[in-house]
């Protein structure tokens, strides 16, 4: 009986044995992660878009090797505090590093061992919605259809007072204005050359032909509105044209097709009259509104000169298809003309008709030269000295950049693209 009881409790120990060795392979399997599955990001990290008026935020993250086109990344977003969220973006996981943020390199860490994500807030919550409120952010990854939720991390945009990413355009800036008081302190101690322009320098030949023939100086604005920049410059050259006619004694028209454009003309032909000394001569129909039809305009303005016969023509400003039709007419007349437009479809016209033509920013360039004031003459030099700077650092940019490129110096074109980004 001892030995039957005995014989009982050996076989349940064995067999307890047995089970409990058996069930330890199947918990080990439990415990394992499944083959293919990707773990949640684990230091996902919140920053302010830097140097932006506010309303973008920066999500970063560690790239990990399980990074590769069939894993996806997704951006959530959400303005409470559960729930509530909103798909921002989304992309493949070995896309969307730091080099991606189009930041110099003196202003952003471009480095490719982070995820970098920005999440343009006002897209999804409005304008004046993005700078104050805290917002939360997760990333989902996603692979074989199975998703895995990332912590959530907070934080709230601002909008920043000075961009650094902007610094060479400040640095170009603070040297221009330098050049410039430089100028015009040297152009009132011993003033600036500037070259000769064949143009301007026939406008005495052409007032005192008029002079001597008793025949009145024509002066066409064209037809640009006064926010144009041939049109003010037209106004500048009025006026010195406007001040030897008062000197000469001679009579000007100055028809007009827009009637903004003739007040500011009165105004500057008369304060012209006024500096030469002959306030006397001027007269309220010295400008005269025509018409703000295009080729009624230069119609009428082709009769007043068929009938009157001007002695000299000036056309300078914005013209199109009728500049032929003033010109053409102008020198039938028998007239002295000279033209100025910064439009080059309608300079060859000009050239055929009339006998001096200003080339492009001759025209802008005219109210200095004509005038020989030290503030804008000195303007035009800086201005040619913003052209040179350009110029020379476009030469030497394109060089260094084939150079690097050629000899596979990544780094070193990214210095000199950043450096011309925003140039």
């Amino acid at each position: 009986m001892i030995k039957n009881q005995f014989g009982f409790v050996l076989f349940s120990v064995l067999f307890a044995a047995i089970n409990v060795s058996a069930a330890k392979p199947s918990q080990a399997v439990k415990k394992q992660t499944p083959a293919g599955a990707i773990p949640p990001i684990e230091n996902l990290t919140f920053a302010d878009m830097p140097y932006d008026v506010g309303g973008t935020a920066l999500l970063k993250w560690d790239v990990r090797p399980t990074d590769n086109p069939d894993v996806m990344y997704q951006i959530y977003v959400s303005s409470l505090e559960t729930g509530g969220w909103i798909k921002a973006d989304e992309f493949p996981a070995d896309t969307r590093t730091g080099k991606d943020i189009e930041l110099p390199f003196w202003a952003w860490n471009a480095s490719v061992k982070e995820h970098v994500v920005k999440v343009e807030l006002p897209n999804y919550f409005g304008e004046a919605r993005t700078t104050g409120p805290v917002f939360n952010f997760k990333v989902v990854t996603i692979k074989d259809k199975k998703s895995f939720d990332s912590g959530i991390v907070s934080g709230k945009t601002a909008s920043n007072w000075f961009r650094l990413d902007r610094l060479n355009n400040l640095l170009l800036l603070v040297t221009i204005i330098t050049v410039f008081f430089w100028a015009v302190s040297h152009a009132k101690r011993k003033g600036l050359f500037i070259r000769r322009i064949a143009g301007l320098d026939a406008i005495d030949e052409a007032l005192g032909r008029a002079t001597e023939m008793g025949k009145p100086v024509y002066y066409v604005p064209g037809i640009g509105g006064m926010s144009g920049i041939s049109t003010i410059a037209s106004t500048f050259i009025l006026g010195e044209v406007s001040k030897k006619v008062a000197q000469y004694d001679t009579q000007i028209k100055v028809p007009h097709y827009d009637p903004i454009v003739m007040t500011v003309c009165k105004e500057v032909v008369k304060q012209s009259f006024l500096e030469a000394g002959r306030p006397d001569s001027y007269r309220d129909d010295i400008n005269q509104f025509i018409s703000q039809d295009q080729f009624s305009y230069a119609a009428s303005v082709d009769g007043m000169i068929s009938r009157e016969k001007p002695a000299a023509i000036f056309f300078m400003g914005y013209f199109m298809a009728e500049s032929l039709l003033l010109a053409e007419v102008g020198a039938t007349s028998g007239a002295i003309q000279i033209a100025g437009t910064d439009q080059e479809s309608q300079l060859p016209f000009f050239f055929t008709a009339c006998d001096y033509t200003l080339i492009g920013e001759e025209l802008y360039a005219a109210g200095a030269y004509l005038s020989k004031e030290p503030m804008l003459m000195s303007a035009l030099k800086v201005q040619d000295f913003g052209k040179l700077v350009v110029m020379v650092s476009v030469f030497f940019g394109i060089i260094l950049v084939a150079v690097g490129a050629r000899l596979h110096w990544d780094p070193f074109v990214q210095v000199i693209l950043n450096l011309f980004g925003a140039y």
